[in-house]
């Protein structure tokens, strides 16, 4: 007998209730609410559900430290189906987080860190003989189904005497393995006008609403033509929330000066998800909704827009025939506290707590 499972009055963003109908983890009915039929009833009557979270930038490899955590810590318990670790592992340690991720619930994907010894030191692009052009092609080829691109943390206290060169020799990386790469932004130099013109369409810059003083916009909150420049050649902007990399001031820019809302990610781990400033996904995403975005938009930029960048259509929709890949989530209407990597306190009147998850066809709660 197939298991038929009814996931009852739920509600997608646009407030439209359904029934959704799954035999042995596969969709096989989007019904009017309170119409679908099955033997074992889940009731969400009023939750929220949407494909399932995707988040583009965590730290996943936790023998790295401070930057590491436990796959399953930051990805189902959080309400995240899908997780991207944004290069904590180079060609050294790759293997070592492919193999982790299959004993995980989450599903997960990584970036490649261009150095071979990845986060084990953060200063990795300090020392070029640590950048192993040979190594990182056949990583890339060998692990082909999990790498999604590669990373190069290009600011002072990674590449140190470095500069420029790092993502000089990404980009080249790029070039040969056909894959997009991930920049972190952060303290110059290299100064940031000498950064983002390397970047193509399909590239991502993380932390592009960080606060520091070689950011993307200016001391009156406009955003440098590098990046209405970056924007415009198809350039991927991703949060990176982070410890030192999120500012509600540069935020508020960014909104008042149109700069589109691609994906948020959390640049989460152990320390930031214990102590904050990140501790969830959810909270991350309540910092939008106080920021004055939609539902929609704040929930499409962990599930549409990244499913897109990853080109992988599947992990962003709803649709029968689909392995259930969906988050359960309300929106409580009630004070909350949210601070960003400055320290700025901010109040906001709702806040985004998630319920449960449907991953490969299992559902866990939060």
């Amino acid at each position: 007998m197939k298991e038929r499972i009814v996931l009852r009055e739920v509600k997608r963003v646009n407030e439209e209730a359904i029934d959704i109908v799954l035999e042995d983890g596969v969709i096989v009915e989007i019904a009017e609410a309170g119409k679908g039929q099955g033997a074992q009833v889940l009731d969400y009557a009023g939750t929220y559900v949407s494909s399932g979270w995707i988040d583009l930038h965590v730290h996943a490899f936790p023998e790295f430290d401070p930057y590491g955590d436990e796959i399953d810590e930051i990805g189902v318990k959080q309400g995240v189906a899908t997780i991207v670790d944004a290069g904590s592992c180079g060609a050294d340690r790759i293997g070592d987080l492919a193999l982790s991720s299959e004993r995980s619930d989450t599903n997960v994907y990584a970036f490649l860190n261009i150095s071979r010894i990845g986060l084990k030191r953060i200063d990795e692009l300090s020392d070029l003989s640590w950048i192993d052009k040979e190594q990182v092609l056949k990583a890339a080829e060998q692990y082909k189904d999990f790498i999604v691109g590669i990373k190069a943390r290009i600011s002072r206290s990674v590449v140190l005497d470095s500069g420029i060169e790092p993502l000089r020799m990404a980009r080249d990386f790029s070039e040969e393995t056909k894959l997009p790469v991930m920049v972190h932004i952060g303290s110059a130099p290299p100064q940031i006008e000498e950064v983002i013109p390397y970047l193509q369409k399909d590239d991502v810059i993380t932390h592009y609403l960080n606060g520091k003083a070689n950011n993307l916009f200016n001391e009156q909150g406009e955003p440098l033509q590098v990046l209405k420049d970056a924007v415009a050649r198809g350039v991927h902007l991703d949060v990176g929330h982070g410890t030192a990399s999120f500012s509600f001031k540069v935020a508020d820019a960014a909104k008042q000066h149109h700069i589109p809302l691609h994906t948020i990610s959390t640049d989460i781990y152990r320390g930031n998800r214990l102590n904050g400033p990140v501790f969830s996904m959810a909270n991350v995403l309540s910092k939008f909704l106080y920021l004055g975005y939609s539902l929609e938009e704040v929930i499409a930029a962990v599930t549409t827009n990244a499913a897109a960048w990853l080109k992988k259509p599947e992990l962003g929709r709803i649709q029968v025939g689909d392995r259930a890949n969906l988050t359960l989530f309300d929106v409580v209407k009630e004070t909350i506290e949210l601070i960003d990597s400055e320290g700025d306190v901010r109040v906001g009147d709702q806040h985004i707590v998630t319920k449960g998850v449907f991953v490969n066809g299992k559902f866990l709660e939060c």
